[in-house]
């Protein structure tokens, strides 16, 4: 968790990054990352930097919670309700993650200030949060830490969730499908996942969109207590009361969504379907039925951002960021098909001298001479566009610098245009 300053953001400080940003006030702090607004050199634009110490992550085993945040992020950026991340950068102590730029702060803050919301604004950030949480599932990945505290204001008021450092990607469910880590905020955590059963993490988040709405229209949570143990007796024994100001409609959403079962509680979806969340709806820009336009486009776009390059098929694996020295690696659009890049690489390998692995399915090519390992990894992001990354897995680096240099300059012959 991140606290964050409410002092103007705006004013900036005159350090440059990476000569790319003008760093400006610090918003937050936390135990491993620093988060500043910062402004585009290039663009202008003003944005929220997050500084993460890479020796305190690697040092408390936080590393797979930053690759998980990244990961999510990105697989999620067509949602107007999710907070979009812009590039992410690194030195040997530092990882610079780029996000949008959320300048009404924390919806915690504002809640604090003002207490409780009326039903209107209530309902309009819960089908803002219902409905990227929405998307967010369909995509197979489920928060596990929603609460207002992790969910950020733009200059508009529109809400944006953040904070997807405790999220769950599809693969890291178990063969039935279900998780098993215990995660999240006790008040606001479905009880499956107190008890450390498997539990169905769409589920999960249904639980905490209901405390989450319970709290927008009461000004408190449902289930509060200073001893766990006790608070958790009450989540599972559905102990709470409903202030007389809430109305039925909001009552019988906020009773289904905590039902201490999981089986016959009601899921994100089917609140959306419901006639009190698509009310007012009309006088909005549809949430829903945008989110649902934009995932439409998202499958069917052809566009290649320079972030889609960074992070490829890897899935934006940091993993080399959090060690020691930097790992040599470029990325290239290529002029042949992926299996002409397979194919030149197996080539490449067996002229220079490499041992060579190829795993056909995956479109991976393993090269290894001496004590270097070098990776090739070929995806076709789009019909006729093929991007290829060739990284150093492992080696010395005296020696690993000439076989490196061999590998470039063989495939050149195939290279539209590098990308870095």
């Amino acid at each position: 968790m991140v606290s964050r300053s409410r002092k103007s953001p705006e004013k900036q400080s005159g350090t440059v990054l990476l000569g790319k940003y003008e760093l400006g006030r610090r918003l937050g702090v936390g135990s491993f990352a620093k988060v500043h607004v910062a402004r585009s050199i290039s663009t202008g634009e003003l944005v929220a930097m997050k500084i993460i110490d890479k020796k305190k992550t690697i040092d408390s085993g936080m590393e797979p919670r930053i690759i998980r945040e990244i990961e999510a992020m990105r697989r999620l950026q067509n949602h107007p309700n999710v907070l979009k991340i812009h590039e992410v950068m690194a030195t040997k102590s530092k990882i610079y993650l780029v996000v949008e730029y959320a300048a009404g702060g924390e919806l915690f803050e504002k809640l604090v200030r003002y207490g409780r919301l009326n039903e209107s604004a209530a309902r309009r950030y819960f089908q803002q949060l219902a409905s990227a949480l929405s998307f967010c599932h369909r995509d197979g990945i489920v928060h596990r830490d929603v609460k207002p505290q992790n969910l950020l204001l733009d200059k508009e008021g529109n809400l944006k969730v953040s904070d997807f450092g405790l999220s769950a990607l599809p693969e890291h469910r178990s063969c039935n499908g279900l998780l098993h880590t215990a995660c999240g905020t006790p008040a606001y955590t479905a009880p499956e996942v107190i008890a450390q059963r498997g539990y169905d993490g769409a589920k999960a988040d249904a639980w905490s969109c209901g405390v989450f709405l319970f709290v927008l229209l009461a000004g408190y949570v449902p289930f509060d207590d200073a001893n766990i143990v006790a608070m958790y007796r009450k989540i599972r024994k559905r102990e709470y009361r409903f202030p007389s100001w809430i109305s039925k409609q909001a009552r019988s959403i906020i009773f289904k969504l905590l039902d201490p079962n999981p089986e016959t509680r009601m899921s994100v979806d089917d609140v959306i379907e419901t006639a009190w969340f698509q009310k007012s709806l009309e006088v909005r820009s549809d949430v829903v039925e945008l989110d649902r336009f934009l995932e439409k486009e998202a499958k069917t776009n052809n566009v290649v951002t320079a972030f889609d390059l960074i992070s490829l098929s890897s899935g934006l694996d940091l993993s080399g960021l959090l060690v020691g020295r930097m790992r040599k690696e470029k990325r290239f659009t290529a002029k042949v098909s992926a299996d002409g890049v397979v194919e030149k690489a197996e080539m490449i390998g067996e002229k220079l001298g490499f041992r060579v692995e190829k795993k056909d399915e995956a479109k991976v090519v393993g090269l290894g001479k001496g004590r270097t390992a070098v990776v090739v990894e070929v995806l076709e992001l789009a019909e006729g566009l093929v991007v290829a990354e060739v990284k150093v897995a492992d080696g010395e680096e005296e020696e690993e610098e000439t076989h490196w240099s061999e590998l470039i300059v063989e495939f050149e012959e195939i290279v539209l245009s590098w990308h870095n």
